[in-house]
C-alpha cells in the first residue's frame, strides 16, 4: 500500500503514485477528521478504479481536471487517480484557494471536457465574484461534496450555466459516490434505522491496524458485496433517492427532543442574510444540548449586520419545529476549515461552548 506523502509534491509524481496505486499497489488515505480523530483507510487498486470509472461515467467522460483541494485527502487524490486513467494531467491550483486563483487555473487548462472538484465553501466564495462564476460555468462538470451546499447558491450557480453534481462519499467509499442522490454505477444504498450504510466495489479494505473498528464498520454480504456503515442519517424518497439529514453522532438531544442538524442547516441558508450555516448540539445545563447555530454573513451591503438569535428564531418559526429552533446564533466571518475542506465542527462546538445560550423553556408548536 502507498502511503502518500504529506508534503506538497509535483504534479508528475503524484500521477507516478496514482498509477502505482491503480497498478496494484492501492494507497492508504487518512479521513479529513472532522468530527475526531483521524483514521487511516486502506483503499485497493480495484476500488480506486471503480470509483474513477464509475464518475466518468456519470459526468460524461474522461477529461481534464483542475485539482484544487490536497492530494492526500481523498476528494484531491480520486482527481489524480481519475486524470491517470483518462491519460490526461490535472492543472493545480498554487497557494491559498481564491476566486482569481481559480480563474487563471481554469484559464490554462485544454479545450477539451474539463471538470473540477469543490467543497461548498470554495463554491460560495465563487458564486458571488462574477469573473469566477463566468469560470465556473465553462466546466463540463463541477462536483461538490464535503458538506451541504446552500440551496440559494445552487440556485444562483445553476442559473449562471453551472453544472453542479452534489456529492456524497467519504474516505471509506473512495471519495463520493452518491452523485445528487443516486447511486454511481455498482454502488448501492440501504438504511438501517435510518443509517446510511454504502455498498459496492468502492469500498475500502478496512482501517490500518485497527481491526476491531473495522469489524465494525465494514461487512461482506452473502453475495460478496462489500459494505461499509456510515455514520450519517438519512432518508429515501419514491424513486429511491437519497436524502441526508445528519451524522448519527450529531443528533442534538435537547430537552428531550431529538434534532438532526441538516434540516436546520437548511431551513437557515432560506434567510436572506445567511452565507454558510453550521449547526451543532452543545452541552447545555438545562437542556442537556441546545441547537447552535454557526453563521457566516453575506456580504451584500443591504443585508446588514447579523441577525440576533431571537430573530433568527422568528424567521424560522413555520419552518421548523418550536424545539428544533436555535437558541445561540455564532456568526464568523468566515468558518474555520480543516485542510480537507470540511467545517471544523469540533472547533466550532469550543467556540459556542463559553457562552451562553440558554433563552427560555421549550414551548409547543404554537411557539
Amino acid at each position: 500500500m502507498i502511503l502518500l506523502p504529506s508534503a506538497p509534491v509535483s504534479v508528475a509524481e503524484l500521477i507516478r503514485l496514482a498509477e502505482r496505486a491503480l497498478g496494484g499497489d492501492g494507497v492508504v488515505l487518512t479521513t479529513s477528521g472532522s468530527t475526531g480523530q483521524p483514521k487511516r483507510v486502506s483503499l485497493s487498486a480495484a476500488a480506486l478504479r471503480a470509483s474513477a470509472e464509475a464518475t466518468a461515467q456519470r459526468v460524461g467522460g474522461p477529461g481534464q481536471w483542475l485539482l484544487t483541494l490536497p492530494a492526500d485527502h481523498v476528494a484531491g487524490w480520486q482527481v489524480v487517480v481519475r486524470s491517470a486513467l483518462a491519460g490526461t494531467v490535472p492543472m493545480r491550483l498554487e497557494g491559498t484557494f481564491t476566486p482569481g486563483r481559480f480563474v487563471s487555473g481554469a484559464a490554462r487548462m485544454g479545450q477539451g471536457p474539463r471538470f473540477v472538484s469543490l467543497v461548498p465553501t470554495q463554491v460560495v466564495r465563487l458564486v458571488e465574484d462574477p469573473t469566477a462564476l463566468e469560470a465556473l460555468s465553462t466546466f463540463d462538470a463541477v462536483l461538490v461534496g464535503g458538506a451541504a451546499l446552500p440551496a440559494p447558491v445552487l440556485s444562483r450557480a445553476t442559473a449562471a450555466g453551472v453544472r453542479i453534481h452534489r456529492t456524497y462519499g467519504m474516505t471509506e467509499t473512495a471519495g463520493g459516490c452518491v452523485y445528487d442522490g443516486t447511486p454511481l454505477t455498482g454502488v448501492s444504498v440501504r438504511l438501517d434505522a435510518g443509517q446510511v450504510l454504502l455498498g459496492g466495489p468502492v469500498v475500502a479494505d478496512g482501517y490500518v491496524g485497527d481491526d476491531g473498528l473495522t469489524g465494525q464498520r465494514f461487512s461482506t454480504d452473502d453475495d460478496g458485496r462489500r459494505w461499509f456503515r456510515t455514520d450519517d442519517l438519512g432518508e429515501l424518497d419514491g424513486q429511491g433517492r437519497l436524502r441526508l439529514l445528519g451524522r448519527v453522532d450529531d443528533v442534538i438531544n435537547t430537552g428531550g427532543f431529538k434534532v438532526a442538524p441538516r434540516p436546520v442547516e437548511e431551513a437557515l441558508l432560506q434567510l436572506p442574510g445567511v452565507r454558510e450555516a453550521v449547526v451543532l448540539g452543545v452541552d447545555d445545563p438545562e437542556w442537556g444540548q441546545r441547537v447552535a447555530a454557526v453563521l457566516v454573513p453575506r456580504t451584500d451591503p443591504e443585508h446588514g449586520a447579523g441577525l440576533t438569535v431571537d430573530q433568527v428564531r422568528d424567521a424560522l418559526r413555520g419552518a421548523l419545529p418550536a424545539y428544533a429552533l436555535p437558541r445561540q446564533a455564532l456568526w464568523l466571518d468566515r468558518l474555520p476549515l480543516l485542510p480537507s475542506g470540511k467545517p471544523d465542527r469540533v472547533l466550532l462546538r469550543d467556540r459556542c461552548a463559553v457562552s451562553s445560550g440558554t433563552m427560555g423553556p421549550h414551548r409547543t408548536s404554537a411557539d
